[in-house]
């Protein structure tokens, strides 16, 4: 048994050893424990940055479509919330966001200064010299926008433009100019729009060309193929997002019809005693802690139909109890799992999971509060959120106990 004592206690060495060597490496791939610390920083902040980004408009995450689907479909009398409207909203508390995590992620990882933020009075360094030239030539690489770049981009102006426009509130929009409301939503600007990319040519045309160089070339075969084609359009179309989203909006009716939501939102009615604030940051701290180990899209799916019936319940407006918990679905900073940009970045090395659940726990705080404290500045205000609205009556007597 000597023998094998020993063999096992040798493995045990050289494994211990294997991983200090590793570890050794890894640390030697940086040249300075503060180049280590910039890494950790750099990529917090894209991962953080996307995720927050995303809050701002309708269309910057599954979670959000979500939302506005199943709150169109609940409740159709409902026009206080569209394209322009969440922009006006959620987009101050993004840039609010964003701006005190900056500040939080460059206080833990490099120590935060107001004197070297004056970069203007500060003589630049070799390093910073040499960063700025590397910078400057991969961007002369890119060249100027090529045709593909410039359809593509005035497409995507037109379908914003066509957004903030449909329905803005203070003045008529499109919408009004095509028959019967609720007929026309966002998804049909994004429809249309997306077509025109199967018509457009994927070439400049022949009378567009100038006259020295473009005029000279050949006529090409593909000058008649469009932006795209429905090859491409299956080949790169993220199915499973869309398998995602489907799914959800399946198990929000199937909640809704069988019953569940209504019976979980009885069951919360209790809470009726509390304050409403004290709801809505219960309600935000739930979601928040939820979407840490689950996915987003699966989060509000689950709690909209239920913080609905709650709301219907005790009597507040769906919208002062939804909105928060659907921007709090997205604020997923803590675990590499717990929304795809973070284990992105998590994958690349420079990260460990105590990294990102002390700056993840310090981007939730700032989070909540930056939430709360414009939904109670200038959400109110803006969706009529302290009286409950008629759009929300007719489910009330609806809905009977299962």
């Amino acid at each position: 048994m000597e023998p094998q004592i020993l063999k096992k206690m040798r493995k045990n060495q050289h494994s211990k050893a294997d991983d200090t060597q590793s570890s050794l490496n890894q640390v030697a791939s940086y040249r300075t424990k503060r180049d280590h610390m910039m890494c950790k920083a750099f990529s917090l902040g894209i991962a953080y940055s996307s995720t927050i980004g995303g809050m701002a408009t309708l269309t910057g995450t599954s979670t959000n479509l979500i939302f506005i689907e199943q709150f169109e479909t609940r409740y159709p009398g409902c026009q206080f919330v569209n394209f322009g409207s969440w922009i006006a909203f959620s987009f101050p508390i993004a840039f609010i966001i964003l701006i005190f995590t900056w500040m939080w992620i460059t206080w833990l990882f490099l120590g935060f200064s107001l004197k070297e933020m004056q970069c203007c009075r500060k003589s630049k360094s070799p390093n910073e010299d040499d960063s700025r030239k590397i910078l400057r030539q991969e961007y002369e690489k890119l060249g100027p926008l090529s045709y593909q770049e410039v359809v593509t981009l005035s497409v995507f102006m037109l379908m914003a433009l066509s957004w903030f426009t449909r329905d803005p509130g203070f003045v008529p929009g499109w919408d009004s100019l095509f028959g019967l409301k609720g007929y026309k939503s966002d998804a049909t600007s994004a429809i249309l729009f997306g077509f025109l990319l199967f018509i457009i040519p994927g070439r400049k045309p022949s009378w567009l060309r100038c006259r020295s160089r473009e005029k000279s070339k050949p006529s090409q075969t593909g000058e008649s193929t469009p932006m795209i084609t429905w090859k491409e359009f299956e080949e790169c179309i993220p199915w499973h997002i869309v398998i995602l989203v489907g799914g959800g909006f399946a198990l929000a009716k199937g909640c809704e019809v069988s019953g569940l939501s209504t019976w979980v939102g009885h069951k919360m009615q209790p809470l009726s005693s509390l304050p409403v604030w004290v709801i809505v940051l219960i309600v935000c701290l739930i979601v928040t802690s939820v979407t840490e180990v689950a996915s987003n899209p699966a989060t509000i799916t689950i709690f909209q139909p239920i913080l609905s019936s709650l709301a219907e319940g005790i009597g507040v407006n769906p919208l002062l109890v939804i909105i928060p918990a659907t921007i709090s679905a997205s604020c997923a900073f803590l675990l590499p799992v717990a929304n795809p940009p973070n284990a992105i970045v998590f994958s690349y090395g420079h990260l460990t999971v105590p990294d990102m659940m002390k700056a993840g726990l310090g981007t939730n705080l700032i989070s909540m509060l930056t939430l709360c404290f414009g939904l109670y500045t200038w959400g109110i205000p803006m969706f009529d959120l302290n009286t409950f609205p008629d759009w929300a009556s007719h489910n009330v007597s609806a809905v009977a106990s299962p």
